[in-house]
């Protein structure tokens, strides 16, 4: 799969891990496990690109005795889902065409 396609997925995969409930490190890799494999170094990555990007923000908090980051979303976030699944909409129908499963004509 090309990377930076590849990127974008995981992007709004760790977007969506977050849409509903700020979550941390650990359970967003939970919850998205059973979806896509992502280690903690990658997932760590797309969490300093999201954040730089305005599409999440990021607070720390004690629990158990030390300190978490807890991540949520922004509406430039989700903004970023919704153009997502546009894009993936246009993705479809070229595979579609690629594929031949759909009609001449459209």
């Amino acid at each position: 799969m090309d990377i930076q396609l590849k990127r974008g997925i995981l992007d709004v995969c760790v977007l969506a891990a977050i849409k509903d409930e700020e979550s941390y490190g650990y359970k967003i890799i939970k919850d998205v496990k059973p979806y896509v494999v992502l280690s903690e170094s990658t997932l760590y990555t797309i969490l300093k690109r999201l954040e730089g990007a305005n599409m999440l923000t990021v607070r720390t908090a004690e629990h158990d005795g030390r300190l978490r980051k807890y991540y949520k979303i922004t509406e430039v976030g989700v903004k970023r889902i919704e153009e997502f699944k546009n894009d993936w909409e246009e993705i479809i129908s070229i595979y579609k065409f690629v594929t031949k499963e759909g009609t001449k004509n459209g």
